[in-house]
């Protein structure tokens, strides 16, 4: 059942970074511009400041690196993508983040019944 949650919510952090891949939400940014930094400095400051750790990761286009990073706490939750070269930009944060302990059924993911 938690296999099926973690594919779930693998599955909606991925969907939602590639269509803000898609519709251009992450550009071409430099090392220091915007919401990109070093991968291991992402991550720290999301740790130290929102105190959220990764709930899920995968791969997108172009070889991309989707995370989902949650405070259980707070609440929090933060999307990165992480290009080839190392770079880490956050596409998405937000409120209310919630483990959901839900049957995947064919509803859920979308098949016709």
């Amino acid at each position: 059942m938690k296999q099926h949650f973690r594919l779930w919510i693998l599955t909606l952090g991925l969907g939602v970074g590639s269509i803000l891949l898609m519709t251009g939400a992450v550009r071409a940014q430099s090392q220091s511009g915007g919401n990109c930094a070093v991968h291991a400095s992402v991550i720290e400051q999301l740790a130290q400041k929102y105190g959220e750790t990764r709930q899920s990761i995968g791969l997108a286009s172009g070889n991309q690196v989707v995370e989902v990073f949650a405070s259980l706490e707070t609440g929090t939750w933060t999307i990165i993508v992480t290009r080839p070269s190392g770079i880490t930009c956050m596409v998405a944060a937000g409120q209310s983040y919630e483990v959901l302990n839900e049957v995947m059924t064919p509803a859920l993911q979308g098949e016709p019944t």
